[in-house]
């Protein structure tokens, strides 16, 4: 065969595919322009069919017009998307690929002389195309290039009864900070980081196990041992500066695979001598005498509370039942796997407090979602807070139970032990996604702050966040309670509260009123399913973290041109007038979507420099209810269970609707929202402006068996940051395998390192035998799809 020959077959080879990808973009593009969507692929595909057959015709012609849609195509792209490196690709990859292909020489050798002006002008337009591309990788619109004013002050503020090398709460301190002092490790050699020592649990996903079987566990490190739960919450003591065990104690899990979660999220301490526990109120309080003054609280999903001797493991014999509490007691629906607490509970000097995940969207004779208040010591009740009873502090009588399916707080709770004032973040009735049934006094303390007194459970005041909740907008993480200088200077005790919604409210300790302006909001028309109703407002802060307010169809994105159609088709097809679109029959966009902009890995606050550090995300969700039918019973089957996950069809059983909860993604599984979906910022407390924000993560992990560059895209994640005196914050919890460490100052990437599974986890630091550690569990999540793990690594600097 000659070479023109060669090339004939390349050619026509060439207009074959070109003709496939016109039709396609034909079909799809008719369809979406009928939705009123872009007419650019209807244009496109007519205008490539075009192309495909003058390129079949031998045409010079057929360059000319190549290099025409590559220009259009470039102007198009810069004016719907910018100078966004990842928004453009789906719009240039396709086309530029088919581009190049027709400059080598082979493909066209048989078209006539005058082919080369035609040739030159795409070159001219492919160059252009690439020109733009390169400029993007380096102008990030959606990235906020600013520096702290702020520098770390010489002298930090010490926390009272913590030492500055210790990490002995969850938060580090029950304010939910997650700060520290230590600066061994700094900006200057966090480069130098390396893996001082690894711990495996042995633990492993079973059988038995639940979709959601995740390890989102933060240490706490008190003195000489570190305390550990496992996914199993098998609490596990080990030594800080070699991560040798030193004891474990296994409650014995009774796990299910209807559980919605299987999870240990951390402990809890208490150490009797310690007074700084105790309010200021309570001072004087004599100390009562115990087996344990020091003990470890342990949550365990399947609905109990063990108190363990922090210094030996055994369980506390005067605590409850043998060192075992029953959380399922006076519950209306005392199933296993129906109440699972899964965060650490706040201990004060005389109470150990704890609230608790209820099933979501599986019916409406759930557990009661109570904060509870218990004796530190003896394990007695002492105070209830039921969110939806008419007298919210009613202990019920002999015969009575608990409100079912009132608003729960599933994320870790903070306390302030000056005043006695413990903070709760709730949720809403479940099930989520259908409110037609609920009463004001079911909805009065929903998807709220509520401020109560650790002592007695009675109410200081509460704010909702969101009102009549249909999309899972809970309050999701820990509150973190710091004090705001104000212009004048004065300190203003406050409390920031993270929400789903994007929302970070700034609330005044003392009475809970804003101290970021906050505002009632017209939300998008829309009308509820037949039996539910819509707020007609919902409160917005002024320091909201949503990167986007409203999507459309110019937001839509795939791998490529092809994905990011249909995406921009199945968005037009979904009801969505903005967020708080409700959810309905026909499917309902939800953005911020169900996992939320933030998430239980809540915020790090350093007051000492008066800065917030987070890691918001932006990942739609779609919610879709199903009517009730054959297929679809208004109640259980006999032996009916969970479904063990959040995702999917969820029965809701005794309302009207089923629904179905799903992530917006395209054909081949990316999200359809474009890139960022994920990142890391920094606010100045003083301003409450977003000084800097930038992208994390990339899809290196993300498609299964498929190796792909590490090239920064913003991905979602589970997990929140910590930030050090040392200018630094530390994070992982991304999509891909990676802790990371980021300049606090403008938010430069300073260090990461490659975990061997999934780092869902909140890491922290401490200091052991004079050298700071970082830690992060590598344990990976069931339904985020992360590689599953068991290995908790501790980092250090190397040994002089």
């Amino acid at each position: 065969m000659n070479d023109l020959s060669k090339a004939s077959g390349l050619r026509r080879f060439t207009s074959i595919i070109a003709g496939i990808f016109a039709l396609f973009l034909l079909a799809g593009g008719i369809w979406l322009l009928s939705l009123g969507g872009s007419f650019y692929y209807l244009f496109l595909g007519v205008a490539l069919l075009v192309f495909a057959v003058l390129l079949w015709r031998r045409s010079a012609a057929s360059l000319w017009l190549y290099g025409a849609l590559m220009l259009i195509t470039v102007v198009w792209g810069l004016w719907e998307a910018g100078t966004d490196f990842w928004a453009l690709v789906p719009r240039f990859d396709i086309l530029g690929v088919l581009g190049l292909w027709l400059l080598i020489p082979g493909v066209t050798r048989d078209i006539p002389e005058r082919l080369k002006p035609g040739k030159t002008f795409l070159s001219a337009t492919l160059a252009l195309a690439i020109v733009v591309m390169v400029y993007a990788i380096f102008n990030d619109p959606q990235e906020i290039n600013g520096s702290m004013a702020t520098a770390q002050p010489t002298q930090h503020q010490p926390v009272e009864g913590i030492a500055n090398g210790d990490w002995p709460a969850y938060g580090r301190t029950q304010s939910g900070t997650r700060y520290s002092p230590l600066t061994q490790i700094n900006e200057g050699n966090v480069k130098d980081l390396q893996v001082a020592w690894t711990f495996n649990s042995g633990e492993s996903k079973n059988a038995n196990d639940s979709g959601e079987t995740t390890n989102e566990l933060t240490p706490i490190k008190v003195g000489d041992n570190m305390y550990i739960c496992t996914t199993h919450q098998i609490l596990v003591a080990l030594d800080p500066a070699t991560g040798k065990e030193k004891w474990r104690f296994d409650p014995k899990l009774k796990s299910d695979p209807s559980f919605q979660h299987l999870t240990c999220r951390g402990v809890a301490y208490f150490d009797q001598a310690d007074t700084t526990q105790f309010a200021k109120s309570l001072e004087g309080t004599q100390p009562v005498a115990t087996s344990c003054p020091r003990k470890v609280f342990l949550p365990v999903n399947d609905g109990r509370l063990f108190a363990i001797n922090a210094d030996t493991g055994a369980p506390c014999a005067d605590f409850a039942k043998n060192g075992e509490l029953d959380l399922l007691h006076l519950q209306p629906y005392p199933y296993p796997g129906g109440l699972e607490p899964t965060s650490p509970p706040v201990v004060t000097g005389t109470t150990v407090i704890i609230g608790g995940s209820v099933t979501d969207n599986l019916s409406v004779h759930e557990p009661s979602g109570a904060i509870r208040g218990y004796d530190v010591n003896t394990g007695a009740l002492k105070w209830i807070f039921d969110t939806g009873a008419e007298d919210p502090n009613a202990i019920p009588g002999d015969g009575q139970t608990l409100v079912n399916n009132s608003p729960n707080a599933w994320a870790p709770l903070a306390y302030d032990a000056k005043t006695d004032v413990v903070y709760v973040p709730t949720g809403n009735p479940t099930p989520d996604i259908w409110g037609g049934n609920r009463t004001p006094v079911m909805e009065r303390y929903a998807s709220s702050i509520v401020a109560m007194n650790g002592s007695t459970g009675k109410l200081v005041w509460s704010f909702q966040t969101t009102h009549h909740d249909l999309w899972d907008m809970d309050v999701p993480a820990q509150p973190t309670l710091a004090d705001v200088k104000t212009g004048s200077g004065e300190a203003v005790p406050a409390v920031y509260v993270p929400t789903k919604a994007g929302n970070l409210f700034v609330l005044d300790r003392r009475d809970g009123k804003p101290i970021v302006p906050v505002h009632e909001m017209q939300v998008p028309a829309g009308e509820a399913a037949p039996g539910d109703r819509v707020s007609p407002t919902q409160p917005r802060s002024d320091l909201n973290l949503t990167s986007i307010q409203t999507l459309s169809d110019k937001e839509m994105w795939g791998a490529t041109m092809f994905d990011q159609l249909v995406c921009r088709v199945i968005f037009k097809q979904l009801s969505y007038n903005g967020q708080y679109t409700p959810p309905s029959e026909q499917g309902t966009l939800v953005f911020p979507g169900n996992l939320g902009v933030f998430e239980w890995g809540g915020i790090s606050v350093n007051a000492d420099r008066q800065v917030a550090l987070m890691n918001p995300m932006a990942l739609p969700f779609v919610s879709k209810l199903i009517p009730r039918g054959p297929n679809n019973p208004l109640w259980p089957k006999e032996g009916a269970t969970g479904s063990g996950t959040e995702m999917g069809i969820q029965p809701q059983y005794g309302v009207p609707y089923g629904v179905e909860i799903n992530a917006f993604l395209s054909p081949l599984g990316l999200p359809c929202k474009e890139p960022a979906w994920g990142y890391v910022a920094g606010v100045d407390m003083k301003t409450h402006d977003v000084v800097w924000r930038k992208r994390i993560g990339t899809i290196r992990d993300s498609l299964k068996g498929i190796q792909l560059p590490p090239l920064k895209i913003g991905v979602p994640m589970l997990g929140g940051p910590i930030s050090t005196a040392g200018n630094l914050m530390f994070i992982a919890g991304t999509q891909d395998n990676y802790l990371r460490a980021f300049n606090v100052t403008n938010g430069d990437l300073l260090w990461e390192a490659r975990l061997p599974a999934g780092g869902q986890a909140t890491p922290m630091t401490y200091e052991s035998n004079g050298k700071q550690y970082i830690v992060i569990m590598a344990g990976g999540h069931g339904s985020f799809g992360t590689k599953m793990g068991d290995s908790l690594i501790a980092y250090a600097l190397p040994s002089k």
